[in-house]
């Protein structure tokens, strides 16, 4: 075997265990990526739509394990404790999209915090729940005022209706 033969294999090498690193750094599940919304190197997917429930949604990723498709949302907050209920329930909602669209119920998905990374089980109990919190939003979306969820001034300053809402903090 020639010395470039044996260079190419060692590059190889090295470039196949950084980019385990890199997946492993990243904390996506392994598997194929299927799906991304993120524009950083995938073409953009169409986002997923369940029209019994009205539900519409664009997840970061979605990784297909076999015959398991899992959802993945990437965070750009930080935890100290747990996810946040809206973040699960974000979640939720793709798990239950990705469900309709490739009539594969996902096991779980993923929330990617910058410090913690959560498998949240996509369970009969908190489809329910997601079907419910829906249905009541639908039912309210008509009142005028919902009330704040939260007493954190942070997410408030992050929040996209901070323009428009006479409740921030």
């Amino acid at each position: 075997m020639s010395n470039l033969a044996i260079a190419l294999f060692i590059i190889g090498l090295i470039l196949l265990w950084w980019a385990s690193r890199q997946r492993k750094a990243s904390g996506l599940p392994g598997g194929e990526v299927i799906y991304s919304d993120t524009q950083s190197w995938m073409p953009v997917e169409e986002a997923l739509y369940d029209n019994d429930l009205g539900l519409t949604g664009r997840p970061d990723y979605l990784i297909q394990q076999g015959e398991m498709v899992i959802p993945v949302e990437l965070k750009s907050t930080r935890v100290t404790e747990a996810p946040y209920d809206s973040h699960i329930f974000q979640l939720a909602a793709y798990c239950y999209l990705v469900n309709k669209h490739y009539r594969v119920r996902p096991s779980h998905g993923v929330l990617k915090y910058p410090n913690r990374t959560y498998r949240i089980d996509y369970t009969p109990e908190i489809e329910s729940k997601l079907v419910e919190l829906v249905s009541e939003m639908r039912t309210k979306g008509h009142l005028r005022k919902i009330n704040r969820s939260h007493q954190s001034p942070r997410r408030c300053q992050n929040c996209g209706y901070r323009s428009v809402c006479d409740q921030t903090l």
